[in-house]
């Protein structure tokens, strides 16, 4: 005879799982995704398909052989999510067998060495790009240049990121702004840069998709944009011919893609919504700084990847009250 075991409240299930919301981010990925595959052809498929095969394939390898689980996690979206997002973080000329390493790092160290999805404390992705980018500087930093046909690959020309060119400019060189694409530019995607981030367009959109259909909350992505357009508004007042403009600060780089699909990831980032504003307003502070005074043009992967380090302590002091929680007026 069966017996019927209550658990804890709540029972109505609400409909999410680990699966669905890792696919409807997938989803929310396709618009850059297909924009990448347009400016970078051949070389931004085969990365991508390389990167998400190698996660598929290392997660599904560490699970069976070596913490012999029985339960196969590689169905649940999380190690596609983040083959595609490891792509996205790298050049499209970046040799395999490095997209293969970068893979290896961000499952089988940062990821299953914790236990697996939910227990790891970085973001998978950034932590094995910034693993690349330490081991692979020259390579991590050869950005090709957008609309060159569909079959170039390792032999596609390179060029200059607008954050490189701005970084150029505040050392002295401002012939270096003469290179410098316009906002509208960025916009679409028309610069050099990693495949996700050259787009930002098309990350709105998948922007726009997550909020609707309730994936994530406005308060990560729009804590870290407003604080680098605030934070980079002030420098710019204070010195234009020092500090770039604050809109153009939001179109380049990798800031929009950091923001709505890496910061914002379940597992690395606070609970509370309280704790998720100031999540996102340190996020967009260190950018700012990094980005300004750092030896790399760059700074929203290291910045995610700082306060990832954080969210434990910022979980605990911003708790989320619990279900059924009557909280005593003093």
């Amino acid at each position: 005879m069966n017996k019927l075991v209550v658990s804890l409240s709540p029972h109505v299930h609400s409909g999410d799982s680990v699966g669905k919301n890792m696919y409807g981010v997938l989803l929310a990925l396709v618009p850059a995704l297909l924009v990448s595959f347009y400016y970078f052809g051949l070389g931004a498929i085969l990365v991508t398909a390389v990167s998400v095969a190698s996660c598929v394939f290392f997660e599904w390898a560490i699970n069976k052989y070596l913490l012999k689980n029985p339960v196969n996690t590689v169905r649940d979206g999380s190690a596609i999510l983040t083959g595609v997002l490891l792509a996205f973080n790298v050049p499209s000329n970046l040799p395999l067998w490095m997209v293969v390493l970068g893979a290896l790092f961000a499952i089988g160290v940062v990821k299953m060495t914790f236990g697996g999805l939910g227990c790891n404390l970085f973001n998978p992705a950034l932590a094995g790009r910034a693993f690349l980018l330490i081991s692979f500087p020259v390579q991590m930093t050869t950005w090709p240049l957008p609309g060159q046909g569909f079959f170039t690959y390792m032999d596609a020309q390179t060029g200059a990121t607008p954050l490189a060119l701005f970084k150029q400019a505040t050392k002295g060189d401002l012939s270096a702004l003469n290179d410098l694409p316009s906002a509208v530019e960025m916009m679409l995607g028309n610069t050099g840069g990693s495949m996700g981030e050259v787009c930002e367009l098309a990350i709105l959109i998948g922007l726009v998709y997550m909020l609707v259909r309730k994936i994530i909350t406005w308060h990560i992505p729009v804590s870290i944009l407003l604080t680098v357009f605030c934070f980079g508004g002030l420098l710019h007042l204070a010195d234009p011919t020092t500090f770039i403009d604050p809109t153009l600060e939001l179109v380049s780089g990798g800031l929009l893609l950091g923001s709505v699909f890496m910061a914002t990831d379940y597992v690395t980032s606070p609970m509370s919504k309280k704790g998720q504003l100031v999540y996102g307003v340190a996020i967009g502070f260190l950018t700012v700084v990094i980005r300004t005074w750092g030896a790399y043009p760059e700074g929203m992967s290291f910045a995610i990847l700082i306060m990832n380090a954080f969210t434990p302590l910022i979980n605990n002091y911003f708790k989320p009250k619990r279900f059924g929680e009557v909280i005593k007026k003093k």
